[in-house]
């Protein structure tokens, strides 16, 4: 058989895209390794409708309503290698099957580089994090902290301190200039020069280079993020290098730099957020149905 999609990466944009598919009456094949990026979140926030609902929840209602569409398939492994052969795309998954279709949709994501700081990785999603339209409001005005990973912290420190006071802790990352300093504190941002040491406690202890220890409601950070599939390699699909990390290069329906192939989510917008996610997957899945009466 070959399906009409693939979609690579059963998380929000991929599970919209496929959707819109689905009701295109398109056969479609989901391959999902089970990695979605939000999974160490409690909670996932700003998504309508779904406001406040675990991640787990969300995603696997929507699996359910996806599955509900007897055009779809589901196969739950990781695809590891991929190739294009004129109209088809053969995919490959690491439990050994071979899958071909006559559109690929990459909706992968990334995985997150976070800074080296003792107990930072183990409070990401829950304590740290780096949305705060995602996790602000649930601090409730608390003290909050942005860890400078790059000079990129300057973007998070002036938006925060319309959820709570905000202290920007440098950590040897960067050093604003005048201007910089201006703005931070006509923004009401305090800065510590201190290097953060590690990060404990029950709610959420900084311990400095001193041993002096801030404690914070919530702490934020900007992740570097890297493209981990090895499809984009194999495929040739075009890179580009942004402050935040590596994405894929995409025209606004989602579409790469290779005949049909699309990508959607975090693989291709700088977003990490749901409601993005899952509008984008939407847009590319739709254009993708075109793309197979438009040739």
């Amino acid at each position: 058989m070959i399906y009409d999609v693939i979609v690579v990466g059963g998380s929000y944009a991929g599970m919209s895209a496929a959707m819109q598919l689905a009701r295109a009456r398109c056969t479609v094949l989901v391959i999902d390794a089970a990695q979605r990026r939000n999974r160490f979140a409690a909670a996932s926030h700003g998504f309508l409708g779904q406001d406040g609902r675990s991640p787990d929840a969300i995603a696997e209602q929507a699996r359910q309503q996806l599955l509900a569409y007897p055009s779809v398939t589901w196969h739950e492994a990781a695809a590891v290698r991929a190739e294009k052969d004129l109209e088809v795309i053969t995919v490959t998954t690491s439990d050994g099957d071979t899958f071909s279709a006559h559109r690929l949709i990459l909706a992968s994501g990334v995985s997150d580089e976070l800074p080296d700081t003792p107990g930072l990785a183990e409070r990401w999603g829950r304590q740290v994090f780096h949305c705060p339209y995602c996790h602000g409001y649930e601090l409730d005005r608390g003290d909050i902290g942005v860890l400078a990973s790059s000079p990129l912290a300057m973007h998070q420190a002036l938006i925060l301190p319309d959820w709570g006071p905000t202290t920007l802790f440098l950590n040897d990352a960067f050093q604003p200039d005048a201007d910089q300093s201006e703005e931070l504190a006509r923004r009401g941002v305090s800065l510590e020069q201190e290097p953060v040491r590690s990060i404990g406690g029950e709610q959420l202890d900084l311990t400095l280079a001193s041993g002096r220890v801030v404690s914070l409601a919530g702490l934020f950070v900007q992740s570097r993020t890297h493209l981990t599939n090895p499809l984009i390699g194999q495929l040739g699909l075009a890179v580009e290098s942004r402050p935040l990390g590596d994405f894929l290069t995409v025209n606004h329906t989602g579409k790469t730099s290779v005949a049909g192939v699309f990508a959607c989510g975090d693989v291709a917008v700088a977003a990490g957020n749901v409601a993005v996610a899952v509008g984008d997957g939407a847009r590319t899945g739709s254009a993708v149905h075109q793309s197979l009466i438009f040739r």
